[in-house]
């Protein structure tokens, strides 16, 4: 795909995916182990699920747009020159000049996990208003990508709402991803409700297993209480169980795909990877939600990319291409 350079237009074939929500820096500690208050020095990286997710797509040639708001601030300009330089359209990113960009500071326990501490009172990208959505750039879309930390606080919440009328309205897919990040809620229980307050208006959801038991306040390996979350108009639902692979539920058949053995490091972004490369897929072939054997070989390419992105720290900066997801698959087999 050549590169849009400047944030010019997409690409007029419809195979864009426009990712809407939050960018923001992570600061990862440069020693895995440690709590915030032990870490020495941290670095600086990329982060923001849904805009993981865009460069994910760019990253494995596929057409993407993000758009959000930023702060008009040194990281917020960082963060859209980011965004170019990874070919997303930009031309959905607006600069706030009274609030600043979102930090979050990221600890990494020794497996790679991690929890999050958020600088967000209000961040820029809680700011942006239903006026001020560029809804051309939304109706030009295959697919409209979104997550739930949009849903939290208002105006961003009411934009969220009526970009989804828009795409639902043009006939989009929506995709959902809901992320849950506990500490940005008010409660478990608002969040909780939160999330599934738009739940039934997607076409294809992704969640992890921590989601499943979260949202069901049940065990995520029982298939009863994954599909609890099922309804009907539902094309595709898609369970991550970490490095063992993923789950997937249509109205057609069901299974599992296994993952793939790395050595992880940090697992930031990790979930954004296999969404960008499930949504690269979709977008160029949607008759995957209905034949197996193609959604299979799709989620295989994506927990290859899931995996290759735990190898590094940080989300965008571990983010993988076809030809080293293509060559985990060859090692493996």
């Amino acid at each position: 795909m050549a590169p849009l350079g400047d944030g010019g237009a997409a690409p007029a074939a419809n195979n864009l995916v426009v990712s809407f929500g939050e960018m923001l820096i992570d600061f990862v500690p440069d020693v895995a182990g440690l709590s915030l208050a032990e870490s020495g020095g941290f670095v600086k990286a990329p982060g923001g699920a849904p805009a993981n997710v865009a460069c994910a797509i760019a990253m494995l040639g596929g057409s993407s747009a993000f758009l959000g708001k930023f702060g008009d601030d040194e990281f917020g300009h960082m963060l859209v020159n980011i965004l170019k330089q990874n070919n997303v359209n930009a031309e959905g990113c607006l600069f706030d000049q009274h609030a600043r960009t979102a930090l979050a500071f990221v600890t990494l326990k020794h497996n790679g996990e991690r929890e999050f501490m958020f600088y967000r009172n209000p961040s820029a990208d809680m700011l942006l208003t239903e006026a001020e959505l560029n809804l051309d750039l939304i109706r030009r879309a295959k697919i409209f990508h979104y997550g739930s930390i949009s849903l939290i606080a208002d105006p961003v919440r009411s934009a969220h709402l009526a970009a989804m009328r828009a795409a639902k309205a043009a006939g989009i897919l929506c995709s959902y991803d809901p992320n849950v990040r506990l500490p940005l809620w008010p409660s478990p229980d608002a969040a909780r409700e939160g999330i599934l307050s738009i739940w039934k208006e997607a076409d294809f959801i992704k969640v992890s297993d921590d989601e499943v038991a979260f949202l069901t306040k049940g065990d995520a390996n029982d298939e009863k209480n994954v599909l609890s979350l099922w309804f009907e108009g539902l094309k595709l639902l898609i369970v991550t169980d970490g490095d063992k692979g993923c789950r997937y539920f249509t109205k057609d058949f069901k299974g599992s795909v296994p993952g793939f053995k790395v050595d992880t490091i940090d697992t930031t972004g990790a979930g954004d990877a296999f969404v960008g490369s499930l949504l690269v897929n979709v977008a160029k072939d949607d008759s995957i939600f209905h034949n197996e054997e193609k959604l299979r070989e799709a989620l295989k390419f994506s927990n290859a990319c899931g995996a290759i992105c735990t190898t590094k720290k940080g989300a965008i900066p571990a983010l993988p291409t076809v030809a080293t997801a293509q060559e985990l698959i060859a090692k493996a087999n």
